[in-house]
């Protein structure tokens, strides 16, 4: 499940350096640059790794083995209402016949996919720190 989860992750977090790299261009349309082909891809890919993402994480939460599990719902409720309100924004750039690097910098700097992002960070920072405690500790 957290392959899932990771996979989910990615896709968001790629699009966002992706949508990065295209806002510093400059562009007045995404049909004025080889990246602007790519950027509906990478923005596509971000808005199918949304819908479930919170379930995902409850899910990977359950499989892990974390403890409390109760204590991140939550959380897990927060993510869902970021990945609604960046999934509802994504999609309003989609609609657009052209995308221009203003449109982007603009989403990108939306406070709903920053606070996805930042949702995304602090979860994943948990999973790893769950791993890292799971491993067995060497003798050295």
């Amino acid at each position: 499940m957290m392959t899932e989860v990771e996979e989910r992750s990615n896709a968001i977090e790629e699009c966002y350096e992706f949508m990065l790299a295209y806002a510093a261009q400059g562009l007045p349309t995404h049909q004025d640059s080889q990246s602007g082909g790519r950027l509906r891809e990478f923005l596509i890919r971000a808005a199918t790794a949304l819908p479930a993402l919170a379930e995902s994480f409850a899910i990977a939460v359950k499989m892990e083995g974390l403890e409390q599990p109760e204590r991140y719902q939550g959380f897990l409720e927060v993510v869902d209402r970021d990945a609604r309100d960046s999934l509802a924004a994504i999609e309003m750039v989609l609609a657009q016949p052209s995308i221009s690097s203003q449109l982007i910098d603009n989403l990108n700097a939306s406070i709903h996919l920053r606070a996805l992002l930042t949702d995304l960070f602090l979860i994943g920072e948990v999973f790893r720190a769950h791993r890292r405690s799971a491993e067995p500790q060497s003798l050295d």
